[in-house]
């Protein structure tokens, strides 16, 4: 494991432009999306590594599962990219593509 945590539970109130989504950590501690815990990608488009920016600068790693509700709820973002909206704040669902 490369993070401490991991989310392992979703819940959505609302939709669209007014969705809050909130993660609960295996820990029992649940983490709104939002611009001060955004979801952060990691590793490659063919294999991304989802993880939730906690309190005190630690990181969940999101849980396939989770990963997999998310993809769900994707809707296209201002550039197309997929993603979902939370909190007034949109979050992509690819790692950005580094150029070398």
């Amino acid at each position: 494991e490369d993070a401490p945590f991991v989310a392992v539970e979703l819940s959505r109130e609302g939709m669209g432009d007014t969705a809050v989504l909130r993660m609960r950590t295996n820990i029992d501690r649940w983490v709104t999306l939002d611009a001060d815990h955004p979801l952060l990608m990691r590793g490659d488009p063919d294999a991304p590594r989802p993880y939730v920016a906690l309190d005190g600068g630690l990181e969940a790693l999101v849980a396939r599962s989770v990963y997999y509700e998310l993809a769900e709820l994707a809707v296209s973002g201002p550039d197309g990219t997929p993603g979902v909206r939370s909190n007034g704040a949109f979050f992509a669902l690819v790692p950005e593509v580094r150029s070398s």
